[in-house]
């Protein structure tokens, strides 16, 4: 199955790909691994992807494309993948879309996080990890069981992104609405989009999530 999961910064799209992994065996592809695995290999195309980040480019929709075409083409992509981080405008979507069509490969589904700007931002500001295991919490959504003290490791120093200050996501936000929201009509229309309630608990959009992966399968 090859997926996409789209909603702006803090939706839980990371959270809820790592839960389609588990579930269906479907692995996910972050676009910023597979850049730092391009430049890692020395492959023609990753010396082209070393030269445009180390003069601070922006890597073009091109070698992008070319770059999820070669990973796709893996192995451990055999059962799908979910896209992570990619499209982000509808020109890129348009160029995935002819790649993966003339790979054979065409999408099964989008799946949109939908969410509240306000309360998103309050979700994002509150965002926190386990300097020692990487734990994410979260000071509403879900705190640490006892103060100070990280759940899964037992680790007492945590760390806050820089990004995550509320005038910083309110930004982010509004790239996202700006620049990437506008494939939510676009693969509406290609009648492969499916929303799900991104403000209900983590556990509640997960069922909603394996629901819709369940009838497609």
């Amino acid at each position: 199955m090859k997926l996409i999961l789209l909603g702006p910064p803090g939706a839980g799209k990371g959270t809820q790909a790592v839960r389609i992994e588990e579930n269906f065996g479907i692995i996910q592809l972050s676009t910023g691994d597979m850049l730092r695995s391009s430049v890692a290999s020395g492959s023609e195309l990753g010396k082209k992807v070393k030269s445009i980040m180390e003069s601070g480019g922006l890597v073009p929709d091109g070698i992008m494309i070319d770059m999820i075409r070669d990973r796709i083409s893996k192995n451990d992509c055999s059962a799908g993948f979910i896209l992570d981080g990619f499209p982000r405008t509808t020109a890129q979507a348009e160029a995935l879309d002819v790649m993966l069509m003339n790979f054979n490969k065409p999408l099964d589904a989008v799946i949109e996080l939908k969410v509240i700007d306000d309360v998103l931002i309050k979700r994002i500001a509150g965002r926190f990890t386990c300097a020692n295991c990487g734990e994410g919490y979260n000071k509403e959504l879900k705190p640490l069981k006892k103060d100070g003290v990280c759940d899964k490791c037992g680790g007492l120093s945590f760390k806050f992104r820089k990004d995550d200050r509320e005038d910083t996501v309110a930004a982010r936000l509004k790239a996202y609405h700006d620049m990437t929201a506008p494939l939510i009509p676009y693969y509406s229309k290609k009648d492969v989009l499916f929303s799900v309630d991104g403000m209900k608990n983590i556990d509640e959009v997960s069922k909603d999530v394996n629901n819709i992966l369940k009838r497609l399968t």
